[in-house]
């Protein structure tokens, strides 16, 4: 950045690649007039040009919005009067928000890319509000119906890990974007866990807070599961982008009242004390070796940290049945509004969810939702005992691209190589995904923190802990 006399003051960044820079480190230097949003934001658009063609994580790229927006954030910056917490810093919206000025098409062939687009979901309004910078649109599959990586629409999306691996999904672009250094915010969304899963998958941190902290519009045709949410390089950059959009809008009526804004996490917090269940099956799940052992190093981490941790399962049954009800019912609602002969031209494996949805009757909804409520329930009564569940995000590692099932042997829907996300979607509970470690194939591994009902900033000074005592691992070579 030049300052008002013409002076270079880039002093500290000439080493430093602005695109790898964390969002909370991009306002402080803001704030002392080393760097400018737009030498950020061009070092990010620099790594999209350069690296998307492989990995696919944008389906839409506003190059020239974007330094638009942040030659008007660093102007206000040199005045000493910034919009708000995340003025001038590159954020990614996932393609199911709803954005002003840029189709949503949802990873679908079946949604008119002709039709005006006049309207903000409230998480995008919240960051426009702030003067976050806006990049583009990042892929996921068909409607958000899979925890892969591909849509008929966009093509496949990899991971910057391994490009033959997926970055899991829904929230697919979200994750191989921040991970590769392509913006380090990330707005996904979180229906069974497609934000967890592909955070797992990428070696990022992402949190699913209590339902209704974010608000969310137009509604989900998953109701009650749905979530949005932030993905992240860091956990602190988590909690300021979670401060940003966690704020009422009165076209939801689920959300919840504001909370005080963060003030930062602290090492000083710490987990001393804390009660840590640590569940490394929830009683039921099949887990590769791998990630149990990374699960169980994450506990053995929390308890050299001071935590009192203890093997102790939920006490649920599992809960698959009841939530494939829910969600295809869901998906069954949303897709009837489209003509028999549009359908023909779905994801034929999400064809075969809007059958199974069209064959289940009121009765088997309610059912499916007296086992959410009861899984909540079970879980209110587990925070009794403890302060927060530590479990694997995922069973598995990142599946090769094209392969939707883990183990055909052993498995015949995608829920089924990922046990730990989607109850907590059920029982509305926070929940985040915590990168702790690589796979001997070089694959990231992560473990997931839950707590109870609207403690999401104990779950994030939990994660903030572990990520001081075991910093998170970076796509190695750069790439």
């Amino acid at each position: 950045m030049i300052g008002a006399a013409g002076e270079n003051i880039r002093d500290e960044m000439t080493d430093t690649d602005p695109a790898w820079l964390s969002a909370t480190e991009l306002v402080d230097l803001y704030r002392r007039k080393a760097l400018s949003p737009v030498e950020a934001t061009a070092a990010v658009l620099r790594r999209i040009e350069t690296l998307d063609r492989m990995l696919n994580a944008f389906c839409l790229v506003d190059a020239d919005g974007a330094m638009t927006a942040a030659q008007a954030a660093e102007e206000r910056w040199r005045r000493g009067a910034p919009l708000g917490r995340l003025d001038g810093v590159p954020v990614s919206i996932k393609d199911l928000l709803v954005t002003r000025g840029w189709p949503t098409l949802r990873g679908s062939r079946l949604v008119r890319r002709d039709q005006p687009w006049k309207e903000d979901a409230p998480a995008v309004a919240r960051l426009r509000e702030t003067g976050a910078v806006l990049l583009g649109k990042t892929t996921t599959p068909e409607f958000g119906w899979k925890a892969l990586g591909d849509s008929p629409l966009t093509g496949t999306t990899r991971n910057p890990w391994n490009p033959e691996r997926t970055p899991g999904g829904s929230s697919a672009g979200a994750a191989a974007a921040v991970a590769a250094g392509m913006g380090p915010l990330a707005l996904g969304t979180d229906g069974a866990g497609s934000i967890r899963i592909p955070c797992a998958f990428t070696g990022i941190f992402g949190i699913k807070a209590t339902f209704g902290r974010v608000a969310a519009y137009p509604p989900s045709p998953m109701g009650m599961l749905a979530n949005v949410g932030p993905m992240t390089r860091t956990v602190a950059d988590s909690d300021l982008l979670l401060s940003v959009i966690g704020t009422p809008d009165d076209r939801d009526p689920y959300c919840l009242p504001p909370t005080s804004p963060a003030d930062g996490l602290t090492a000083e917090a710490g987990v001393k004390g804390l009660r840590i269940g640590f569940s490394p099956r929830l009683g039921y799940a099949r887990v590769d070796p791998e990630v149990a052992e990374a699960t169980a190093r994450a506990a053995q981490t929390f308890a050299e940290l001071g935590a009192r941790v203890e093997m102790a399962d939920p006490g649920f049954e599992s809960p698959r049945d009841a939530l494939l009800i829910l969600w295809q019912s869901g998906a069954a609602r949303m897709l009837s509004a489209f003509p028999a002969e549009e359908r023909k031209r779905l994801d034929p494996g999400l064809a075969e969810e809007f059958a199974a949805g069209c064959q289940y009757s009121a009765k088997d909804y309610v059912a499916a939702d007296a086992i959410r409520t009861a899984v909540a329930q079970a879980m209110n009564r587990y925070f009794r005992r403890f302060d927060l569940l530590l479990t694997p995000s995922v069973a598995v590692t990142a599946l090769p691209v094209g392969q939707n099932l883990s183990d055909p042997a052993h498995e015949t829907h995608w829920v089924d190589w990922t046990p730990f996300s989607y109850p907590f979607n059920m029982s509305r509970h926070p929940a985040c995904s915590i990168p702790c470690g690589v796979s001997t194939g070089g694959l990231p591994l992560g473990a997931q923190l839950v707590g109870r009902h609207y403690e999401d900033r104990l779950v994030l000074r939990a994660a903030y802990a572990f990520e001081a005592a075991r910093p998170f691992a970076r796509v190695p070579d750069g790439r």
